[in-house]
C-alpha cells in the first residue's frame, strides 16, 4: 500500500520546520528569562532610554544600510554594490572619506559589522543615557541660537535621534581620515563601541561580540537552514590579509579614550583592574588584533604573531592605567610640581590615570601617522598595456607591476618593503586616485571569470575578466586574458608559451597563447613551425607528427603512438 503524500518526508517543508524551530525556541528562552528577571531589565532600560529603546543606535544602523543599499546600489544589486568609488583613496578624493567608513565591500562585510554595532552600540547609548545625568539650567525659554543648541544637551528625543546618531557620524569620518590604505566599511566605528563599552562594562564587552556572532548564525540559520559542503581546490588569501588592523586598533582606542573621559565626568564606580585587563585582553585577541601582518607582494604574506600578542598586551595594560589608575601623581617631585612663572603645571605632575590617557593618545597617533602621510599622496593611475575605458575608469590585467597603491611612499624597515609588485586584474581612475589590484592573478586562474563592477554615485558598469589557456605536460600553461564591457572584447594579455616535457620524433612541442587564439609550436634544431592548435575532432599534421584535438586535450600521434601533449585548463 503507498505512503499518504502528507506523510512523505519530501512533501514536509523542512526547511520551513528548521526556521520555525529556531525562532520559537529563541522566543521561549527569552520570554521565560524576562520571566525569572521579574521585570528589572524592562525598568532599567527606561531609565536610560526613551521608551526603554536604543534609537540612536537603531538611527545610526538605518543610515549605514541605507548607504549600501541606495548609495552604493544595493538594493538594486545586493551581491554586488559599487565600491571602488567609496573607498577612502585618498584627501584629494573627498567623497570616498566622506563615505568610506559606512560603505561596505558586499552583504557579508555589512552584515558582520551591523550585527556587531547592534551588540555593542546599546550598551554605549545605555552608558551616555538619553536623560542627561545633570540637570538642564534653568532657562525655560532659550532666546539665542547658542542658547537653543545647548539646550539640545538635555533634551531626551534630541539626544537619541540626533546627537547620538551625530556623534557616530563624526567618529566615523575621523576613523577613515586617519586609517592607512583604500578602506571601507563601518568596522572602525564598531571598535570605537567596542572600546567605550569596555571602559565600563568589560566582561559585558566580551559577552556582547558572542552575541554578535550569535546574531550572524542566527540570520545564516535562518536564511539557509541546511547547508551542503564539498571540499574543493581554490584560490584563497590568509583571513588576516583581509582585516584592517590599524583601524581597528585606532577605532578601538579612540573610543577607550572617549569612555574614560565619560567616567570621569560622571563619577561612577569603575571596573576593577583584574576585569578591565582581562577584558581588553580577550577582547583585542578574539577580535585578531595581535594580527600584524606584511605582504610580499600579491600572493606571499608575513605574520607576526609574537610581536602582535606583546603589543595587545602592552595596550591593554595601558587601557588599565587609563581607566583604572589612580590620581597619584608619581612624578609631581620630579616635574617640579609647581606652576611655573606662566602658571602652567608640567606634564610630569599628572595623575597615573591622566598620563594613561595621554599615552593611549600617543599611542594612537603614532598609528594614525602613517596614514596621513600615504593619504596625502595620490596614485598617478599608470597601466600598462591598452586597457578597457570607462568613464574614467581604466580596467586592465598585468603580471609583475609595481603596486601603486602601496608603493606611493617607498620605505623599507626590517627587510621589508613597500616596494611590491602585483598580478591580476588592476582597475585606475586618475581623476580619483584610484588604484587598486581587484582581482589576484591566482584567483582568476582559479575561477576562469570575474567581474568588475566600475561606477558612481547613480551609475554602474561591469568589465568581466576571461582566463582561458592550455596546460603542457610536465610543463606549464600558456593563457590569455580578455576582458569584456557589454559588445566590446579585447584581449589585454597573454602569457608566455608553455612547452611539453615529452619529445616527439625528437621534437619540442608548445602551445602560444595568442590575441585570439592559440598556437602549436614545434621545434627541431633550429627550426620551428607554427601551426593552429586543432580544435575538437580536428588534425593538424607538423612534419611526421599529426596533432588530434578533442575532449578538451590535443594527442600527439608518431608512428602509431599516441601521447597527451596539451589538456585545456579547467575553471571551478
Amino acid at each position: 500500500m503507498a505512503a499518504s503524500p502528507a506523510l512523505q518526508f519530501g512533501a514536509v517543508p523542512w526547511g520551513l520546520l528548521q526556521r520555525a524551530f529556531v525562532v520559537l525556541a529563541l522566543l521561549a528562552g527569552s520570554a521565560l528569562a524576562l520571566r525569572l528577571d521579574d521585570g528589572r531589565l524592562p525598568t532599567r532600560l527606561r531609565e536610560r532610554f526613551v521608551l526603554g529603546v536604543p534609537w540612536g543606535t537603531l538611527v545610526t544602523l538605518s543610515g549605514v544600510l541605507a548607504v549600501y543599499l541606495f548609495l552604493q546600489g544595493g538594493y538594486w544589486h545586493w551581491y554586488r554594490p559599487v565600491v571602488l568609488p567609496f573607498r577612502a583613496w585618498s584627501y584629494a578624493e573627498p567623497l570616498g572619506m566622506l563615505v568610506a567608513g559606512f560603505a561596505h565591500a558586499g552583504p557579508g562585510h555589512l552584515l558582520g559589522n551591523l550585527f556587531g554595532a547592534l551588540t555593542l552600540a546599546p550598551i554605549v547609548e545605555y552608558a551616555i543615557g538619553h536623560y542627561p545625568a545633570t540637570s538642564r539650567p534653568v532657562d525655560p525659554e532659550p532666546s539665542t541660537r547658542r542658547e537653543r543648541l545647548a539646550a539640545l544637551r538635555y533634551d531626551p528625543i534630541a539626544r537619541a535621534f540626533l546627537l547620538f546618531p551625530l556623534g557616530v557620524a563624526v567618529v566615523g569620518v575621523l576613523l577613515t581620515l586617519f586609517t592607512v590604505g583604500a578602506v571601507i566599511g563601518f568596522s572602525g566605528v564598531v571598535f570605537a563601541f567596542a572600546g567605550f563599552a569596555l571602559v565600563r562594562y568589560p566582561l559585558g564587552t566580551v559577552l556582547a561580540l558572542v552575541g554578535s556572532d550569535l546574531l550572524n548564525l542566527l540570520y545564516n540559520a535562518l536564511r539557509d537552514p541546511t547547508l551542503t559542503a564539498s571540499g574543493r581546490s581554490r584560490f584563497v588569501t590568509p583571513w588576516f590579509a583581509d582585516i584592517a588592523i590599524q583601524g581597528h586598533a585606532i577605532g578601538l582606542l579612540a573610543g577607550v579614550v572617549l569612555g574614560a573621559l565619560l567616567l570621569r565626568r560622571r563619577p561612577a564606580d569603575g571596573p576593577s583592574p583584574v576585569r578591565l585587563f582581562t577584558g581588553a585582553l580577550l577582547l583585542a585577541s578574539a577580535q585578531s588584533l595581535w594580527a600584524v601582518y606584511w605582504y610580499r607582494g600579491g600572493t606571499e604574506y608575513v605574520l607576526y604573531r609574537a610581536v602582535g600578542l606583546g603589543l595587545v598586551a602592552l595596550a591593554a595594560a595601558l587601557i588599565v592605567v587609563a581607566v583604572a589608575g589612580s590620581d597619584r601623581r608619581p612624578f609631581a617631585r620630579l616635574g617640579g610640581g609647581e606652576p611655573d612663572d606662566a602658571g602652567d603645571t608640567r606634564l610630569v605632575d599628572l595623575p597615573v590615570r591622566q598620563l594613561g590617557v595621554a599615552l593611549l593618545v600617543v599611542l594612537a597617533a603614532v598609528l594614525s601617522g602613517p596614514a596621513v602621510a600615504v593619504n596625502l599622496v595620490s596614485t598617478e593611475g599608470n597601466l600598462p598595456g591598452e586597457p578597457v575605458t570607462v568613464r574614467g575608469y581604466e580596467v586592465t590585467y598585468a603580471e609583475g607591476v609595481e603596486n601603486e597603491l602601496v608603493s606611493a611612499i617607498p620605505v623599507t624597515l626590517f627587510g621589508e618593503t613597500t616596494q611590491v609588485t602585483t598580478s591580476g586584474v588592476i582597475v585606475s581612475n586618475r581623476d580619483r586616485g584610484i588604484w587598486q589590484s581587484v582581482v589576484p592573478r591566482g584567483r582568476l586562474a582559479s575561477n576562469g571569470r570575474a567581474r568588475v563592477v566600475v561606477g558612481g554615485v547613480g551609475w554602474r558598469e561591469t568589465v568581466t575578466a576571461v582566463r582561458r589557456g592550455w596546460t603542457a605536460v610536465g610543463g606549464g600553461t600558456a593563457y590569455a586574458v580578455a576582458l569584456e564591457n557589454g559588445d566590446e572584447r579585447r584581449t589585454v594579455f597573454t602569457s608566455a608559451p608553455a612547452r611539453a616535457e615529452p619529445q616527439i620524433a625528437n621534437q619540442n612541442v608548445s602551445v602560444v597563447a595568442g590575441n585570439e587564439s592559440f598556437y602549436l609550436l614545434v621545434s627541431e634544431d633550429n627550426d620551428t613551425v607554427r601551426r593552429p592548435l586543432p580544435r575538437a575532432n580536428e588534425s593538424v599534421t607538423v612534419r611526421n607528427v599529426t596533432f588530434h584535438g578533442g575532449n578538451g586535450r590535443v594527442v600527439a600521434i608518431h608512428d602509431g603512438t599516441r601521447v597527451t601533449v596539451f589538456r585545456v585548463e579547467t575553471y571551478d
